[in-house]
């Protein structure tokens, strides 16, 4: 790993670069969903800013959708997001030492693919520096919100996203990147109470399937936390 701040950067961004790519199907379809549910065009680009999370913001969006109220959606919104904790928690080693403004900006920029960003660095046999994670962090944040807007842009000429199932790119890229954020047998149990949870919210509550997304994500980070497996 090069100790060169700004090459650090760039190679983070570089190895982001196909996640961030998989990243954009879905932020379009964000993009497109949120305008077709009578968000305003800076309403949908400032969530994407702001929030940085493309599961997060789905689920807040159906609860704002739902008429649950602005609340609610921000209480399913960062529930489903505390994961975020662990994540920033596996990454204290890049983010030790750091000025307080640069802890605030990794962790900003902190996501699931900058665990699968540190795998790769890991698969080079050298540690992710904090520019290296920043870098790819960068680039995902500046994809993400570019997709959204490409998305809300473009809602006008697709009536009906969810006809063309857009509205499930989401799931598909998360469960494409499942292998690369396994660590082996220690994530089974998490895994297995956060899918459990799910399953069994969804199916008991069929009219509150966001909240059993909200439920599974809470336990099974509480239990990993337990295992001590941050």
């Amino acid at each position: 790993m090069s100790r060169d701040p700004w090459s650090d950067i760039v190679l983070g961004a570089r190895d982001m670069m196909p996640m961030a790519l998989a990243a954009a199907t879905y932020g379009t379809a964000f993009g497109l969903l949120a305008i077709q549910s009578e968000f305003s065009l800076a309403q949908t680009i400032s969530m994407s800013a702001l929030v940085f999370g493309g599961s997060a913001q789905l689920v807040a969006l159906d609860q704002l959708v739902a008429g649950a109220g602005v609340a609610a959606a921000v209480l399913a919104g960062a529930a489903l997001n505390i994961r975020i904790l662990l994540i920033t928690a596996s990454m204290r080693a890049a983010l030790t030492h750091r000025p307080w403004w640069q802890v605030m900006a990794g962790v900003y920029v902190a996501t699931d693919a900058s665990v699968a960003l540190m795998q790769t660095a890991k698969q080079r046999g050298t540690l992710a520096s904090y520019h290296y994670l920043f870098g790819g962090g960068l680039l995902l944040l500046l994809v993400w919100i570019a997709a959204t807007t490409l998305g809300a842009l473009l809602s006008q000429g697709i009536p009906n996203p969810k006809t063309y199932g857009l509205d499930f790119a989401i799931v598909a890229v998360f469960v494409a990147l499942l292998p690369g954020l396994w660590r082996g047998r220690q994530d089974l149990t998490p895994w297995g109470i956060a899918a459990a949870t799910v399953a069994a919210g969804t199916v008991l509550f069929p009219d509150h399937a966001a909240w059993a997304l909200v439920c599974g994500a809470v336990c099974g980070a509480v239990v990993a936390g337990l295992r001590h497996d941050a």
